[in-house]
């Protein structure tokens, strides 16, 4: 009789996990609120235009193609990945421009434009940030961390020193680079796991490895095309994908866990993996009763990561200006994240991000259109914002921020659709609407996040940006590979 385990989710945490537990010969099912599979990642389609709501920018594409290879087959059989060269513009309040590039040569003279120190020391940055790569490779990205013998090994220790840990990434691109713009553009990368770079530790450095020399992809069709691949995947594997389903209740009985409630009816299994937002899984799911070491205090005491306004804009025209990717950065860039982590409220001078992906794939939109995922950073749900009052008003700031650099007709879009925290929590249940899970603007919720494995109930596992090896796709794909060859590994 085949092993039998329930995932909550069908995010890539989820899909990771049941396609590892099903070729391992796990029975798996995993159930998913949403009306369709993808987590915070979902198909919007208005007006003839296609949008991604969630994840845009992908890297890492290993942490995909391995859970294809896993099950014996091919990745470009169901998704196909292309490379983005140049990989990002990135556009400065002096209008200075840089677009990331492979070529180091490219990137230098590009610099120079502004500062020809700052271009002098990029290779000797980039060389720092490749071996910080090699080093979360080695210790974090590919082993989970389930105990304090793991956690406390002198092998890892040694390397988590090497990382510099008390160190922040402002303060480690500080002793290569001088100019704001280069300060900002680099320092940015601490948002890709919701953080601060003026808080977060150095080692997120290695993400200017990943993304300028690694590469940035695209994904044909649209990053949803993740998701239908793994669906696709996880369905021919016989993993039962049910969606429209919320769970309501984890099942305890004598401190391990026996299957999951929902309201159409009850899932029985001895393996259960949470593939949602581990202090929200806690708090809803479970009775503080059964979790003594995860209590309500504890989960109020994680700082949440960044949330985020998101604009989805269909305009009948297009922008020379912008790339696949594109940013838009302030003068003033450490005012946006004092501005959200400490006063808690929506920046006055946001960094704006938008994603034209009709940019590489016309179809995407209407002849002569554009289809624009914006994102500006937001705090976290608390009571120092009402989003029901600040969407409309932040919403503007960020399209005026636009239309100064020359983005403009937004107002006028077919298609204008916002997005808010509030909504993010409502859909997602991602804890106080943080996108990344718990912030990284600690040694601590960066290097020993909540545990992948529960400490009080027995059979239950967490997988997803909260827990080890932390926020973005590729490493919550990671996270749900890692748990599911651990908990197999146990039969």
């Amino acid at each position: 009789m085949k092993p039998k385990a329930v995932i909550i989710g069908a995010g890539f945490g989820g899909l990771s996990c049941a396609v590892t537990l099903a070729v391992k010969g796990w029975e798996v099912t995993v159930l998913e609120r949403q009306e369709q599979p993808g987590g915070k990642l979902q198909r919007v389609e208005a007006g003839g235009y296609m949008f991604d709501r969630g994840p845009s920018t992908i890297t890492m594409p290993h942490a995909f193609r391995s859970l294809y290879e896993l099950a014996g087959t091919r990745m470009e059989k169901y998704v196909q990945l292309y490379e983005l060269e140049p990989r990002t513009r990135n556009v400065f309040a002096d209008g200075k421009t840089v677009d990331f590039s492979r070529n180091t040569g490219a990137m230098q003279e590009q610099i120079a434009a502004y500062s020809s120190r700052d271009a002098a020391r990029y290779p000797e940055f980039l060389a720092e940030a490749a071996q910080l790569y090699r080093l979360s490779e080695k210790q974090f990205l590919n082993r989970l961390l389930l105990s304090w013998r793991d956690k406390l090994s002198p092998s890892l220790a040694r390397d988590l020193l090497r990382t510099r840990p008390f160190v922040s990434l402002h303060a480690l691109l500080l002793r290569y680079f001088s100019h704001p713009n280069t300060l900002a553009m680099l320092g940015r990368y601490a948002t890709y796991v919701g953080s601060s770079p003026y808080l977060a530790p150095s080692i997120f450095a290695m993400l200017g490895h990943v993304e300028i020399m690694e590469g940035v992809y695209g994904v044909r069709g649209g990053t949803y095309e993740l998701i239908r691949g793994l669906t696709a995947l996880a369905r021919e594997l016989g993993v039962q994908l049910v969606t429209g389903t919320e769970v309501t209740r984890i099942s305890v009985v004598s401190g391990a866990v026996e299957g999951v409630d929902t309201a159409q009816g009850f899932y029985p299994a001895a393996t259960v993996i949470a593939g949602g937002d581990v202090l929200s899984m806690n708090r809803m799911l479970l009775p503080e009763a059964d979790r003594p070491r995860m209590t309500n205090r504890r989960i109020e005491a994680y700082e949440p990561s960044l949330s985020g306004l998101i604009t989805l804009a269909g305009v009948p025209r297009t922008y020379a200006g912008l790339l696949h990717h594109t940013v838009f950065f302030p003068e003033h860039y450490e005012q946006e994240f004092k501005d959200i982590f400490e006063h808690k409220r929506p920046p006055q001078q946001p960094a704006v991000y938008v994603c034209h992906s009709g940019y590489s794939e016309p179809g995407l939109a209407p002849p002569g259109g554009s289809n624009l995922f914006i994102l500006a950073n937001a705090p976290y749900l608390s009571p120092a914002c009402d989003w029901s009052e600040e969407a409309s008003e932040y919403g503007e700031r960020v399209l005026s921020v636009l239309e100064g650099h020359g983005i403009t007709g937004l107002s006028g879009a077919d298609v204008l659709q916002r997005y808010t925290p509030q909504d993010i929590s409502a859909d997602t249940l991602a804890h106080r609407g943080a996108i990344y899970g718990i912030s990284s603007n600690s040694v601590r919720q960066t290097f020993f996040r909540p545990a992948n494995r529960s400490k009080d109930v027995k059979g239950l596992w967490y997988v997803g940006g909260t827990t080890h090896p932390g926020g973005g796709t590729p490493v919550v794909s990671l996270s749900g590979r890692l748990v599911g060859e651990f908990i197999a590994g146990l039969r």
